[in-house]
């Protein structure tokens, strides 16, 4: 009996590893359900812990009718077929955000493994012919709830990760503190840090040599791995992107990298949700400004009211930059947009010239973000021709407003995050391209009690468009009433609910020159498929 409990233990100890994957897939884009983010999306979602394997558990009546090796065939053949088909629906499935296995999901594969096969080893030391049934049910049992299994891996880890954090905690601040020398800056803001962080990068790289945190490493631990693998004794400028969803985040980054200098970018209402107010945002944007030093500077926006009614306690200078605002240090004015870019001419308090740049980057934030690195280049020594060599060498950023030509249709990549600022720019972009017009987005998240009113207002900003297609039925109702009270023709919305299928749909709708605008596009754990 033992032997055989084992041999049919296999094909479930293959299904629950199988499906500890697309859990852990999940933990991971919920940050390791910090702050319960996790906890929230399942329940949330309940219908998570509806699938096949439950099947077994509700039929357990008709096994106790058999004997026990009817049983243990049953409980093989049907985590067999369970596996099969898992394995089956992985090469037609694409993820947005595939599994990563850092490190940490490595430590924790290790640790599920051991508690998941711990139960079949426990329960062959004690099964027989009464006890079989019992024991597949539990397994069973583990199977349906495997979405709350895997917490037991994360908390049993929990110290390992304390103490690895701690590790390279330390690593990191003994090597910043070894380069005084080092000019150190933080970038934060509710939205644009990375396309603010990698062209202020383009632009002072072009006298010094330059450290942007790769990617959207802007958590703690990001910011650790930048500093102990990638910073370096001929780094000059230190540029870390510093990102927050509650109050104190940016005071422990700058707690950890002790920025001198400072740019926010805009705050608005991102991750609402888990900040409460956007009276929590300003101040925990702007833990960023009260950490600098007096001899520090601070790049601010003069067009956002969160920053210019900001009230400073520390002694750091500050530079205003805008367009709309005329009482900025340096400014954006006569600015034209092109589907090759965008030009604008320079003005800077104290100077009577005029100074003309050109980027191949589109929208008005990235302006904004082009007059933070001007701001910033001046201050650290560059003159006005360096300033505009580096203006014209910024790179498009990943998923930011970026264009991508695929045949005879163009698509503005800027899926990387949405917010109501950001998509109406970026609607305003897309509408003056040549040729049909089509957007497909899943509307904007984490707004609190304001997503339902943004996302409508988002929906009756695309008036004009040709064409509107909308990811997920449920979350895009809010844009759906914003279109239907524009009176948008409802025979050109078109419902998807899974983006993957909305290339071959957009397809079928170009029609000559055609400009597709890839708006906001979320996580696997958004999806209503």
């Amino acid at each position: 009996m033992v032997v055989n409990f084992l041999i049919c233990s296999i094909p479930y100890f293959l299904y629950v590893m199988y499906k500890s994957l697309d859990s852990f897939h999940m933990l991971q884009q919920n940050k390791y359900n910090r702050k319960k983010t996790y906890l929230k999306w399942l329940f949330k979602n309940p219908k998570q812990f509806l699938d096949y394997s439950l099947l077994f558990v509700l039929f357990g009546i008709f096994l106790f009718t058999k004997a026990s090796d009817i049983v243990l065939g049953c409980f093989a053949g049907f985590y067999l077929i369970l596996v099969i088909k898992m394995y089956l629906d992985s090469k037609t499935s694409q993820n947005k955000l595939p599994l990563k296995y850092t490190a940490r999901m490595k430590r924790l594969l290790v640790t599920d493994t051991i508690i998941n096969i711990l139960p079949i080893v426990i329960m062959a030391l004690f099964v027989n012919s009464q006890t079989v049934v019992y024991f597949i049910l539990i397994l069973g049992l583990i199977a349906v709830l495997n979405r709350l299994y895997i917490l037991i891996a994360l908390l049993i880890n929990t110290p390992v990760e304390s103490y690895v954090g701690y590790y390279f905690k330390r690593k990191a601040i003994n090597k910043l503190k070894s380069m005084p020398d080092l000019k150190v800056i933080g970038i934060t803001g509710s939205y644009g840090k990375t396309s603010s962080k990698n062209i202020l990068n383009d632009i002072l790289s072009i006298k010094y040599n330059t450290l942007p945190s790769p990617k959207n490493y802007n958590t703690p631990f990001g910011l650790m791995i930048t500093v102990n693998n990638y910073l370096d004794k001929f780094t000059d400028i230190f540029i870390a992107e510093m990102g927050a969803c509650q109050a104190g985040d940016i005071k422990e980054l700058c707690d950890l990298v002790h920025p001198k200098y400072g740019i926010i970018t805009r705050i608005g209402l991102a991750h609402l949700a888990t900040f409460g107010s956007q009276e929590n945002i300003q101040k925990t944007k702007f833990e960023l400004v009260e950490s600098l030093p007096d001899d520090g500077l601070c790049v601010l926006n003069g067009d956002d009211e969160w920053q210019r009614s900001y009230k400073k306690k520390s002694g750091c200078r500050v530079k205003w930059i805008g367009i709309e605002s005329e009482d900025v240090d340096v400014r954006a004015i006569n600015i034209t947009l092109s589907p090759e870019g965008t030009e604008f001419d320079c003005i800077v308090k104290g100077d009577s010239n005029k100074y003309h740049f050109q980027t191949r980057l589109l929208g008005q934030a990235n302006v904004y973000n082009i007059l933070a690195g001007i701001a910033l280049g001046l201050e650290f020594g560059m003159n006005m021709e360096q300033l505009k060599a580096g203006v014209r060498k910024v790179r498009a950023v990943e998923h930011r407003l970026e264009l991508k030509r695929k045949g005879d249709i163009t698509f503005i990549d800027d899926a990387y995050n949405s917010n109501p600022t950001g998509s109406k720019m970026a609607i305003d972009v897309l509408k003056m391209m040549p040729g049909k017009h089509i957007i497909v987005t899943p509307g904007m998240i984490e707004l609190g009690d304001q997503e339902y009113e943004k996302n409508k207002e988002f929906g009756m900003n695309m008036k004009g468009l040709d064409e509107v297609v909308l990811v997920g039925a449920e979350k895009t109702k809010p844009i759906q009433d914003g279109l239907r009270e524009i009176g948008f023709d409802e025979s050109h919305i078109h419902i998807i609910n899974d983006v993957l299928k909305a290339f071959d749909l957009v397809n079928s709708l170009k029609s000559g020159e055609t400009y597709v605008l890839l708006e906001n596009d979320l996580p696997d754990i958004f999806n209503e498929k």
